[in-house]
C-alpha cells in the first residue's frame, strides 16, 4: 500500500488546458472518489495516475518515488475499466491469471492467488467458465479479480458500474467497498455518480473545469457544501435555490426574493442589503398545517416508497420537498413549506462562496 501525491500537475492538450495545476494528497489506504460531471477532468487523472496519459508540468508521486516518467507496468498499480477488457478466448482462471503468467511465476503461487481472489469476489464456481457465460456483474468482479492477483499498491477505478442496470449498480458498489475494507489498498475511483460517491468513499474530490471545488468526508460536503457549484451538484433531488436579498422585517431579518420572504438561520454572517442565494435541501422543508411557510401549488407528487417527492410552484418557480410520512396530495393542491432554519444554506451571488454563520 502507498499514499499517492499529485504536486500542481497541469495537462494541455495543444493550447487546450484541461487541468490547469492541481494537488490533492492521497493517504495510505484512502478510499478517494473524484466526482464531477462530464468533462471536468477527473479521468484524465486518473490515467496520469495509471501512466497511460502524459502529464504536461508537476509531479505525481506513489509512496515517496515519483512516477512521472515510469511505465504503467512499474508503478505497481492496477486499473479496473469500465469495458471490463476482458479476454474472451481466455476462461475467468486464465484471465485472472494472466498477468503471473507473462512473468512466469509459480504455478502454485498463481493457483494460491486466484484461488484467494475468486474466494473473496465469489468467483469460485466460475473459474472454468468464459466470459461470454458470465454476467455483467460476474465480469465486472473478474475484472477486479484480475487487478487484485496483482497485489499492487493503489487500486484505480475508472466508472467500473456504468455499464450495469440499477439493482447490479447497488450490489456492485456494496461489494467494492467491502473489498475496500478486507484489502485496505488505497484506491481512486472515478465516477459521475454522486451516489457512488456518497456510499462508497472515504473521501470525496469534487472537480470542475480541471479544478478541485471541494474535498471531504461524503457527509461533511454534503452538509456544508463549500460554494454553490458543490451544493448545486450534490443531492438528489437537488437543493431548492433562491436569489434574494437580506433586508428587515418587522422584528427579523429575512431574505427577500420577488414573491417571497425567507427566514434568515441564526446568527448568520450576513449584512444588510447583501445579495444572497438561499438553499434548503428538499428533505429539509416541511409541510406545516397553520398557513405559515412558503405557500405552493402542487405539481406532481413522486412516490418512491421511503419517500414522496413534492414538486410544486411559486409564481414562476418550482420548489422540491421530500416527505418521509405518508400524504395525500394530488396535483392542484396547496401546501404551505417550511424551511429548518438550522438547515439553510447561504452563498454570496457574486463569488458563490459559502456564507458561514457568525462565530459565538
Amino acid at each position: 500500500m502507498a499514499s499517492v501525491t499529485i504536486s500542481n500537475i497541469r495537462k494541455e492538450y495543444g493550447t487546450v488546458e484541461v487541468i490547469p495545476g492541481l494537488d490533492l494528497s492521497i493517504e495510505d489506504g484512502q478510499f478517494v472518489v473524484l466526482l464531477g460531471p462530464s468533462g471536468c477532468g477527473k479521468s484524465t487523472l486518473l490515467r496520469m495516475i495509471a501512466g497511460l496519459e502524459p502529464i504536461t508540468s508537476g509531479a505525481i508521486a506513489i509512496g515517496d518515488k515519483v512516477v512521472n516518467t515510469l511505465h504503467p507496468k512499474d508503478r505497481n498499480i492496477a486499473m479496473v475499466f469500465q469495458n471490463y477488457a476482458l479476454y474472451a478466448h481466455m476462461t475467468v482462471f486464465d484471465n485472472m491469471a494472466f498477468s503471473m503468467q507473462l512473468k512466469k511465476r509459480p504455478k502454485e503461487e498463481i493457483n494460491q492467488k486466484v484461488g484467494w481472489a475468486a474466494s473473496i469476489l465469489n468467483l469460485t464456481p466460475y473459474l472454468e467458465r468464459y466470459p461470454r457465460q458470465l454476467s455483467g456483474g460476474q465480469r465486472q468482479r473478474v475484472a477486479m479479480g484480475r487487478a487484485i492477483v496483482r497485489d499492487p499498491t493503489v487500486f484505480l477505478f475508472d466508472e467500473p458500474l456504468s455499464n450495469l442496470d440499477a439493482k447490479l449498480r447497488v450490489q456492485m458498489r456494496t461489494e467494492i467497498k467491502e473489498l475496500h475494507q478486507r484489502l485496505k489498498t488505497t484506491t481512486v475511483y472515478v465516477t459521475h455518480d454522486q451516489i457512488e460517491a456518497m456510499t462508497m468513499a472515504d473521501i470525496i474530490v469534487i472537480m470542475r473545469d480541471g479544478h478541485v471545488e471541494q474535498i471531504g468526508r461524503p457527509l461533511d460536503v454534503y452538509d456544508h457544501p463549500a460554494n454553490l457549484f458543490v451544493a448545486s451538484f450534490i443531492g438528489s433531488p437537488a437543493m431548492n435555490l433562491f436569489h434574494g436579498e437580506v433586508a428587515p422585517e418587522r422584528d427579523a431579518w429575512v431574505v427577500r426574493t420577488d414573491k417571497l420572504s425567507l427566514p434568515l438561520p441564526p446568527k448568520a454572517a450576513v449584512r444588510p442589503g447583501q445579495k444572497v442565494i438561499y438553499g434548503i435541501r428538499p428533505e429539509h422543508l416541511r409541510p406545516v398545517a397553520n398557513g405559515s411557510g412558503i405557500p405552493t401549488t402542487v405539481n406532481v407528487v413522486e412516490p418512491t416508497g421511503p419517500e414522496i417527492h413534492i414538486f410544486a410552484s411559486m409564481g414562476d418557480s418550482t420548489i422540491c420537498s421530500v416527505l418521509h410520512d405518508r400524504m395525500e396530495l394530488s396535483p392542484g393542491a396547496v401546501i404551505h413549506l417550511e424551511p429548518t432554519p438550522e438547515r439553510i444554506h447561504l452563498f454570496d451571488q457574486g463569488s458563490g462562496k459559502r456564507l458561514d454563520k457568525e462565530s459565538n
